[in-house]
């Protein structure tokens, strides 16, 4: 339990400190920042104060889903925003699409880590993952189409309210599915362990039934 509460707190640093670099970065960002950098520019509020109002009322719409929040939902709307907020203060500005592409780069690597480590921690999707499968209880839409609905939305609302839309945006959508991939196995506090796969044969041999 204590490796599992420790993985998510870390995780939700991490992610918040991922979407932060790649806001500096400042050559797109994925389409909720998009939106919470919108409603900053028109609030004055900073992004990652937006970021935690904005999971907040996502979270209400969970109401009609029927979806029931973990503790890891919970520490999603309160970490990670904050955690924008604080690592915006700290990260340096940069120039030069070399250096900005750099920091995009980590940003996204940093958020796939990231995923994979409050992912795997098990207590409660984030609120925006949990409205899409939560659309897809509710409605029977295929969870693709939930996501694609729903952030597509997102990302043309934060667009028109002035969001950074850009090749930072492309590059969020086309690697952070794959590298997350690779990380949840590694990163997963339910993954068996070598020695939990073994098995027993008929003859007494210890046998793993996936090898490598």
């Amino acid at each position: 339990m204590t490796r599992r509460v420790a993985q998510l707190l870390i995780g939700l640093v991490l992610y918040g400190t991922g979407c932060a670099l790649t806001i500096e970065a400042g050559l797109g960002v994925d389409p909720w920042t998009v939106l919470a950098q919108g409603v900053s520019l028109h609030t004055g509020i900073g992004i990652g104060w937006i970021a935690n109002i904005i999971g907040f009322f996502v979270l209400l719409l969970w109401i009609p889903l029927r979806q029931k929040p973990g503790i890891g939902t919970i520490a999603n709307i309160l970490l990670v925003g904050t955690s924008i907020q604080f690592a915006l203060w700290v990260i340096p500005p940069v120039s030069g699409i070399v250096l900005q592409f750099a920091l995009l780069l980590a940003g996204i690597a940093t958020v796939a880590v990231a995923s994979g480590l409050y992912i795997g921690a098990h207590f409660g999707p984030g609120p925006r993952d949990g409205l899409m499968t939560g659309m897809h209880a509710r409605l029977g839409w295929p969870v693709w189409l939930c996501r694609a609905v729903v952030e597509v939305s997102v990302l043309l609302i934060g667009w028109a309210l002035g969001g950074t839309v850009g090749i930072g945006t492309v590059l969020f959508a086309a690697l952070i599915g794959p590298l997350v991939h690779l990380a949840l196995p590694v990163l997963d506090t339910r993954r068996p362990s070598r020695a939990g796969r073994q098995t027993v044969s008929a003859r007494g041999t210890r046998v793993d039934p996936n090898p490598a």
